[in-house]
């Protein structure tokens, strides 16, 4: 029945998704054109917000981008390919590869949001040069795992609302990740979401006439040309000391942060784990330039189109229009049926606005009085905006983007296998956060 469905969901996709610059084009019309006509916000207030905000994730999109770069030089070092070769052989079939791809994915996605993007896509890759497999179907499992980031151990909302500090604890306190991250309801959701969705993709792998191929000849690397190393720079640009003077220092820099300090994980030790374990796994500078040089090929989509959502959420924030939204979900919600309204709501603010932490600080204003005046449990309020945010990723094409560039696909090529998971997996969810 999956496969039924999603050949008609993958074809209207295919015909009707245009590319993300264009979505991400008409995202802005459509916030610009409601904050006017829903918030009366004039035409010049509304372009002033838009140009104001435009340049506001210059940051992040570095971030972003390093997250690609970093990742990839990572997984194309020669330890990492062996150690994801070996895994990927573990595919025998089609249907094998689909489901190793997502729960490699979804295990990733739960670690680390950034690491997953980066090594789900790796993996596909890898398993599509071993396995003759739809490669669409395949990419779109390995994103599909993204699916749970929100709810481990890198979520945004409840890491936010877990420090001492944070813009709402006046309101609501300190609340620990014991009742966020490891609330039994919120482990309900990830383990029932580990099982379902490798098991939708599974079941939506197109027949063999229907499926699209790669050839694995185009996956592969080109073997970098090694000149015969003459003059003192060429014996810089290879020598293995000069890589593990830097790279050895950066991997002890990170025991100290974890070991010693106790420090978490955020985006920026992320990349410094991809880039420290890079430079030490390559050996050489020569090596992992070779490999950045492939790497930034797939930068473009994030460098061009993140200030336009910079852009969206400004006028999403500003203009009032993102808290409109909330309240009108929330307006007629119970005590019972406040956290799916609250999930609901922060799915189709995720459209326009993109990002957990910037997505809780427009909804917790909303969220937290209501759920206050219903006396609902307030954890799994900020859960249901967390997952929320984290559900509608799988048709909003922003996150994709890294997935994309490694895999040298196109969104519509993916999303419409998304579409199934969309709803299936926003069943799983409102039940576990509803009624568990």
């Amino acid at each position: 029945m999956l496969k039924a469905i999603s050949k008609p969901a993958v074809r209207l996709v295919e015909r009707y998704l245009p590319d993300p610059f264009i979505f991400v084009l008409l995202l802005t019309l459509i916030a610009a054109a409601a904050a006017i006509g829903v918030e009366r916000q004039t035409p010049l207030a509304v372009m002033r917000f838009w140009g104001d905000g435009f340049w506001s994730l210059l940051t992040f999109s570095m971030q972003m981008l390093l997250v690609l770069v970093t990742g990839f030089m990572l997984a194309s070092s020669p330890p990492v390919k062996r150690l994801l070769q070996r895994l990927a052989s573990l595919a025998k079939s089609p249907g094998s590869a689909i489901i190793l791809v997502t729960l490699v994915s979804l295990a990733a996605s739960w670690i680390n949001w950034g690491f997953g993007l980066v090594v789900g896509a790796l993996f596909a890759k890898e398993l599509a040069k071993l396995v003759r497999v739809d490669y669409r179907l395949l990419v779109a499992s390995a994103y599909s795992g993204f699916i749970v980031w929100h709810g481990g151990l890198a979520g945004s909302i409840p890491l936010t609302i877990a420090t001492d500090g944070h813009f709402t604890a006046e309101q609501i306190g300190v609340i620990g990740t014991g009742s966020t991250i490891f609330a039994l309801f919120n482990l309900a959701i990830v383990i029932c979401l580990f099982i379902a969705v490798p098991l939708v993709n599974r079941l939506m792998l197109p027949d063999e006439k229907d499926s699209v191929f790669i050839d694995p000849k185009l996956l592969g690397e080109d073997e970098a040309f090694r000149p015969r190393v003459t003059r003192p720079a060429e014996r810089l640009e290879n020598s293995v000391t000069l890589a593990w003077l830097v790279g050895i220092p950066g991997v002890l820099y990170l025991l100290d942060h974890f070991v010693l300090r106790g420090g978490g994980l955020n985006l920026n030790v992320v990349n410094f784990i991809f880039l420290s374990l890079a430079i030490v796994l390559h050996r050489t500078p020569q090596s992992l330039l070779n490999s950045l040089q492939e790497a930034i090929k797939g930068g473009a989509g994030i460098v061009i189109q993140f200030p336009f959502y910079a852009g969206i959420m400004a006028i999403m924030v500003q203009s009032g229009l993102a808290e409109s939204m909330s309240q009108g979900l929330i307006s007629f919600a119970t005590e019972t049926s406040l956290p799916f309204w609250s999930f609901i709501s922060a799915g189709i603010v995720n459209i326009f606005v993109p990002s957990g932490g910037g997505q809780w600080a427009v909804q917790a204003p909303v969220m937290l009085p209501a759920a206050q005046a219903l006396g609902v449990d307030i954890p799994r309020v900020a859960m249901a905006v967390a997952w929320g945010d984290a559900w509608t990723n799988l048709l909003q094409p922003f996150w994709a983007l890294p997935v994309l560039g490694i895999a040298g696909l196109k969104a519509k090529d993916i999303m419409g296998f998304c579409l199934i998971q969309l709803f299936i997996t926003g069943i799983i969810i409102s039940i576990g956060l509803t009624w568990f």
